[in-house]
């Protein structure tokens, strides 16, 4: 088997390229958008056909290259089927095999980090490719997109540590110039996975790290699930959402006038000051400063519909697609926010109310 390892600084993602020698049939696991010319450059010079790229989640930390190579090159894009990307061209799961030549590669679902998170398991050569679900002496964070520490312990436990204590374990990032390790030194040496740490113990562990959350996540998750490609046109469903070309779902300051009565949740993500000011809130607004929308809406149901509200539509689209990232599935920013909603001489309300608790969202470099 053809192997390459390669790397992108600015997200520490690693990408890797695994190829038949015979075929010359190859795949790519988690190529990162911006390095498209060099992973093209590494498949022509080796001589390859690249035939699938491989994602191990929908990542928040970066944009994928899936949708970019499928136009270049023909390849397929594969994906979790619990992803919701009609983008992918294979959904797979537990069970599921691609085969690449005589390279063969086996789909086993590690839930946890998110609820998308697949390793991709080559027995022959005896290597695991596990993402963001295990990491050199670490894993990653359940505080986002369905994650579930209970969820990710057995994973881990169930798939990886189940295997050859020779197994190499290759992950998603690493943040420490640290390559690859194995299932042995995992088991002994991972201090929140390893050195028979309970699920007690690490849900624990995880609920202490106090992460801040990672600087793409709003453009990446969603670019994620159209395969790295910015998703565009009309999304048909709750709302007549049209996608502008940063990738924000948006409705009109019309459309929410007259259906508020819908039972959708609206969300003014302004400072309280704007709350009370000139142009006042909606009366059925919740307010939550953009600083504090992780906490504002962490009890809330992911599967109810949410239109975000600012002055002018910036900090609502950015408080949208964080939504997004939070498992939310029915969301969208009100287009013009409420200059355009006092444009339109709509009611407005101006009494004072409670804002949200803060939370610490301040970007972390490469905090996936």
């Amino acid at each position: 088997m053809i192997f390459r390892q390669l790397f992108d600084r600015d997200s520490c993602t690693y990408t890797y390229l695994l190829a038949d020698e015979a075929t010359k049939e190859a795949v790519l696991i988690d190529p990162v958008r911006e390095l498209v010319d060099r992973d093209m450059q590494v498949l022509d010079q080796l001589g390859l056909k690249l035939v699938y790229t491989l994602e191990t989640h929908v990542h928040a930390d970066h944009v994928t290259a899936s949708g970019t190579l499928r136009q270049k090159v023909g390849s397929k894009s594969v994906l979790s089927h619990h992803a919701g990307a009609d983008c992918a061209d294979i959904t797979v799961g537990s069970g599921d095999a691609l085969r690449v030549g005589d390279v063969h590669i086996e789909v086993r679902e590690t839930p946890g980090h998110t609820n998308t998170c697949v390793s991709y398991y080559v027995p022959e050569e005896g290597v695991i490719f596990t993402g963001d679900t295990l990491m050199i002496r670490g894993c990653g964070r359940t505080d986002f997109q369905q994650g579930s520490s209970e969820n990710l312990y057995a994973s881990v436990h169930e798939q990886i540590f189940t295997l050859p204590e020779t197994t190499r374990i290759y992950p998603g990032h690493d943040y420490k110039g640290r390559t690859m390790s194995t299932v042995a030194e995992e088991k002994a040496h991972n201090p929140r996975l390893g050195g028979g740490n309970t699920v007690a113990q690490f849900v624990e562990i995880m609920a202490n790290l106090k992460l801040s959350l990672p600087k793409k996540l709003s453009v990446a998750v969603p670019a994620n699930q159209n395969c790295g490609l910015p998703p565009k046109g009309k999304v048909s469903g709750w709302a007549p959402i049209i996608r502008n070309t940063d990738g924000v779902p948006e409705v009109s300051v019309s459309w929410v006038a007259a259906n508020l009565s819908e039972g959708f949740k609206v969300l003014d993500v302004r400072e309280p000051h704007e709350w009370t000011g000139e142009l006042g809130h909606i009366a059925t607004a919740h307010l939550a400063p953009l600083s504090t929308i992780a906490d504002a809406v962490a009890g809330w149901d992911p599967s109810e519909a949410v239109v975000t509200v600012c002055k002018s539509g910036g900090r609502s689209g950015s408080a949208a697609q964080a939504l997004e990232a939070l498992g939310f599935m029915r969301v969208a920013s009100m287009a013009g926010g409420m200059t355009s909603w006092n444009d339109s001489s709509l009611p407005i309300a101006t009494e004072v109310k409670q804002a949200a608790p803060a939370a610490d969202l301040t970007p972390a470099e490469c905090s996936g």
